[in-house]
């Protein structure tokens, strides 16, 4: 029966009146601080830095107090200029708050060097399937008197002798040395 009594009381009433009012005023005032401290309402366009070099586009990220963060290298992309911007998170038209990082990830200078196999000795279709699936592209085939038809003997890059393990850019054109398929004239018939 006191519980009954308590709960019609006017102490309670003032009591849940002033929790009531005192919870409302903290949730009013935190939503100013928090509108405040996190810049509510503001937007920064993200500039479209796509082949802007690393020095003009940090300069363009800080006219719009961007900050910047460089990422490793990607694949060198031939389309793009070297050591431009590759790519940008967030993308170009997104908008931001002050101070937020945009993340660039840089076109490399070159093709990155990869050694080449050892495919003298394999035929034709082997070694052109092997140094494709490196990276390599294939040139022209020339061919020099040797009993073996289409087997690999030499390989050339920019016209020299290309040694195997030798590191050369990826997408690089190497251009095969290639047994005729005949006797030479040197070999014994007897044999």
């Amino acid at each position: 029966m006191q519980l009954l009594h308590y709960l019609k009381s006017k102490l309670f009433i003032r009591t849940i009146l002033t929790i009531l009012l005192v919870l409302v005023v903290g949730i009013f005032l935190l939503n100013r601080f928090l509108s405040f401290k996190t810049n509510h309402g503001q937007k920064i366009e993200v500039p479209d830095l796509a082949k802007m070099s690393l020095v003009d586009a940090v300069k363009t990220l800080d006219e719009k107090s961007l900050d910047t963060v460089v990422m490793p290298y990607a694949s060198y992309n031939p389309e793009f200029p070297p050591e431009s911007v590759l790519s940008q998170n967030p993308e170009a038209g997104d908008f931001v708050k002050e101070g937020r990082k945009i993340y660039l990830t840089l076109n490399p200078a070159s093709y990155r060097k990869i050694k080449v196999p050892n495919v003298l000795g394999k035929t034709k279709r082997q070694v052109v399937t092997q140094l494709t699936s490196t990276g390599f592209k294939i040139g022209k085939s020339t061919y020099i008197p040797d009993i073996g038809r289409d087997v690999v003997r030499k390989l050339r890059y920019n016209g020299a002798e290309l040694e195997v393990g030798t590191a050369i850019p990826k997408n690089s054109t190497i251009d095969l040395v290639l047994g005729d398929g005949k006797k030479s004239s040197n070999t014994d018939s007897s044999n």
